[in-house]
């Protein structure tokens, strides 16, 4: 084949390639949740390694969880910053170490399993989020 003909198939293919980017980004933004704006009011559970559940009613303006739980007073948070957001690692200084037990944070939102990080979690008045450390196998 020709060096013409190659290098028509690769502007083909990057055409195609940023056709389908531009195509994926469209549906993320539809369908990507939305935050809602203006005071609400939470009820954070934190469930701990021991079984322990402490419950925390918070009144905020944030949009995210991330920004919720860092105003929800006697709760921290701490974790790893990625590309993804915040990993959240330790809670109310108990950490969930993956590699060594296979335990980890779960989120729920009115009892179902979270899809989002803390970052992109929208918060809705009235809504009920849980923290509960789990280990692999539960």
């Amino acid at each position: 084949m020709s060096e013409s003909g190659n290098r028509k198939k690769l502007v083909i293919a990057a055409a195609v390639v940023v056709a389908a980017a531009v195509i994926f980004g469209v549906i993320y933004l539809c369908f990507a949740p939305k935050a809602a704006e203006g005071s609400k009011t939470l009820t954070i559970e934190v469930v701990d390694d021991a079984g322990a559940s402490e419950v925390f009613t918070v009144h905020t303006d944030a949009e995210y969880l991330r920004e919720a739980l860092e105003a929800t007073e006697g709760l921290t948070v701490e974790g790893t910053e990625s590309g993804y957001g915040l990993m959240v690692e330790t809670v109310n200084g108990v950490t969930a170490d993956y590699s060594t037990d296979g335990a980890y944070w779960a989120f729920y939102v009115n009892g179902e399993y979270c899809n989002y990080g803390v970052d992109e979690q929208p918060v809705a008045d009235g809504e009920t989020y849980s923290i509960v450390y789990t280990t692999a196998g539960q």
